[in-house]
């Protein structure tokens, strides 16, 4: 018997989250990126190759956990001298730290918006972050694949994870800006798929 996608939301307190289970990260239909300013007035973008994790929905969605692992080798921003360099030991030291990991510590709802709460940890540094999210529902692909698709931000001093590397401006100001903002577009598919 075939899974509709009807059977895979639910309505609870008004809102529409995914049903019960466990769900699996898309890798190749997900993206985590970044954005930081450089020299104080340009918006730079970057993002990682490489995402693997799961979504556990629970019968109350704010006891739900998701748990997110990026490659930071697989860091690209288009230009391939950067990437080189926030491989260094100056940003991510990718020969150390293999991975960043991010675990939720807790859902709830604000209004009719939800954040996710949990620990983002980069360089063996954990600090605890709060994303905000959207679930935009499940729909089937045109090879009858089931696929939940969820949305978050939040905005990050990377400094508090050791990424301090930084030139002063002669004019003033840094080269590299302290806040960094996460994007992430996530697709999962049912993990007993």
């Amino acid at each position: 018997m075939s899974t509709t996608t009807q059977d895979l939301t639910r309505t609870v307190d008004g809102a529409t989250v995914p049903a019960v289970g466990k769900w699996v990260i898309d890798g190749s239909h997900t993206s985590a990126e970044f954005v930081a300013r450089h020299l104080m007035v340009t918006k730079v973008r970057g993002g990682f190759d490489s995402i693997a994790g799961t979504v556990e929905v629970a019968e109350d969605p704010t006891n739900s956990v998701v748990e997110v692992t990026i490659d930071t080798a697989s860091v690209v921003t288009g230009d391939a001298e950067r990437d080189g360099h926030l491989k260094s030991a100056d940003f991510f030291d990718v020969e150390n730290y293999p991975e960043m990991k991010f675990v939720s510590t807790g859902v709830h709802a604000t209004g009719s918006s939800w954040k996710l709460d949990g620990d983002l940890t980069i360089k063996d540094i954990t600090k605890p972050v709060t994303l905000d999210f959207d679930f935009a529902g499940v729909v089937t692909d045109p090879w009858g694949n089931q696929k939940s698709a969820f949305s978050a931000t939040t905005t990050i001093n990377r400094e508090d994870w050791d990424l301090n590397w930084n030139v002063a401006l002669e004019a003033g100001g840094v080269l590299v800006s302290k806040k960094v903002t996460i994007e992430i577009e996530m697709q999962a598919v049912p993990a007993n798929s």
